[in-house]
């Protein structure tokens, strides 16, 4: 690249290739402008081995899970039969008796007779289950014969190299590639990728997240259910530990929290107050209030909330520019506003006004200090309206997004990983974005 020239880099998700450069040219002052196909996140795990890997590690926990619903049932079933034994011995007995000689069978013996058989009565349920765990064992047996098949021919076709290895190989790629798109710096939307859900969890409504910090290594991951009076947070220790619903913690807040606007910004959980416009600042490891401020002027209790209602008026946010507050006031007439806050004291910074209604929006979220809105919380929703608050302008977009579940309820954008969380009718939910993004030389 040559000297104070700057790089334009249009960034697309391409499922079934890696990053290519595939066009160069030069504009009008000069800058190099080079177009990059980059494959979307985890496109590796989307590969057609990796799948079928997964789906057989699927069936085989299920013929392990049938496997042990099987032995319970016959540990179970077999204690049963044992416990009758001697009462089987017994009709036995009786029967032999009356068989070699008839006359002494006498009413009273009959009756105990009788008595006696209606006791093994039970077992004949017993044994109908050991014909059907006769025909699961069977079909458990076809299984693994087809199981075994598979893992044979992808053996084959793998020849040498160890699937493990390579995987291993693989994550270390993926890991430097996000490295890479992280030195890219900020830029504009243009895009956003099928749904990734992670887990259906809790209640139609909620939020989740995990650190927005730059730079962290914090993996937790925390989930908030419900949007009213709530005051139980869950902190997960990795993502895989809330995909399981295991390894977590549970903080009580001192008090409640209003809506699913909630952020956690360098290890502080930022949310606002139940019915009031207070913002509190939550810190996990001391486990207290460092700090609490009113929001003023700001809409509280469902007087200015997104579309979807649910207390939603004030939401908090955080991109690669800092802690942001989006809400409304009276005077703004219903119109979203943006505040910039101050981590430490939640003073604000500065204020815009974005001219666009709340109650018509869906949801938001931030991405390099533009504010992006959708045009609806349910099917059909797209990305509808941007406001850039380093110009102070505004522009009518048309990005679409599947809205896989109908109902979402909280939608964030996490700078650490250059994706967006969503809450989506009591699923937790994944989109990777796509940047056009100028990336200036050192010599610029």
């Amino acid at each position: 690249v040559p000297p104070n020239h700057s790089i334009l880099f249009a960034i697309y998700p391409s499922p079934e290739e890696g990053w290519q450069i595939y066009s160069s040219a030069q504009d009008a002052d000069g800058k190099c402008i080079c177009t990059v196909v980059a494959p979307a996140q985890n496109m590796c795990n989307r590969d057609p081995r990796s799948r079928q890997l997964r789906q057989l590690m699927e069936k085989v926990q299920n013929i392990t899970q049938s496997m042990e619903l099987l032995d319970l049932r016959t540990n179970r079933d077999l204690q049963y039969v044992r416990n009758t034994e001697s009462l089987m011995k017994s009709v036995d007995v009786k029967l032999k008796t009356a068989s070699d000689n008839p006359r002494s069978l006498n009413p009273k013996s009959l009756q105990e007779l009788k008595d006696k058989v209606t006791q093994l009565l039970p077992l004949l349920p017993v044994l109908e289950q050991y014909k059907t765990d006769a025909r699961q064992i069977s079909r458990v047996r076809e299984e693994v014969r087809n199981l075994s098949l598979v893992l044979m021919a992808i053996q084959e076709e793998m020849g040498a190299y160890d699937y493990e290895e390579l995987r291993h190989r693989v994550l270390l790629l993926e890991t430097r590639l996000h490295s890479c798109m992280q030195k890219l710096g900020c830029g504009k939307l243009t895009g956003v990728s099928n749904p990734i859900t992670i887990r259906a969890s809790g209640s139609r409504f909620g939020s989740w997240m995990t650190d927005t910090m730059i730079p962290s290594s914090d993996n937790r991951v925390w989930s908030m259910d419900g949007y009213f009076k709530g005051r139980r947070v869950l902190e997960y220790r990795t993502l895989n530990d809330f995909m399981k619903g295991q390894n977590f913690v549970q903080h009580l807040l001192p008090h409640p929290w209003a809506g699913t606007g909630h952020v956690v910004y360098n290890g502080s959980l930022y949310y606002n107050k139940y019915q009031s416009n207070i913002i509190i600042k939550y810190h996990f490891r001391s486990r207290s209030v460092l700090v609490q401020r009113s929001l003023s002027g700001a809409g509280y209790n469902n007087t200015f909330p997104y579309s979807w209602g649910g207390s939603s008026d004030i939401d908090l946010m955080a991109d690669e520019n800092g802690l942001w507050a989006v809400y409304t006031t009276i005077p703004n007439a219903g119109n979203i506003v943006i505040s910039r806050l101050e981590p430490q004291s939640l003073e604000v910074l500065q204020t815009w006004d974005t001219g666009f209604p709340k109650r018509s929006a869906g949801e938001s979220f931030m991405i390099c200090s533009t504010l992006y809105v959708t045009n609806s919380h349910l099917a059909g929703a797209k990305i509808y309206f941007a406001y850039y608050t380093n110009s102070s302008s505004y522009e009518y977009t048309d990005i679409p997004f599947h809205n896989q579940y109908s109902h979402i309820s909280m939608m964030d954008y996490n700078p650490r990983e250059r994706v967006l969380y969503t809450w989506n009718n009591g699923h937790q939910v994944l989109y990777n974005v796509t940047l056009f993004q100028v990336i200036k030389t050192a010599g610029d």
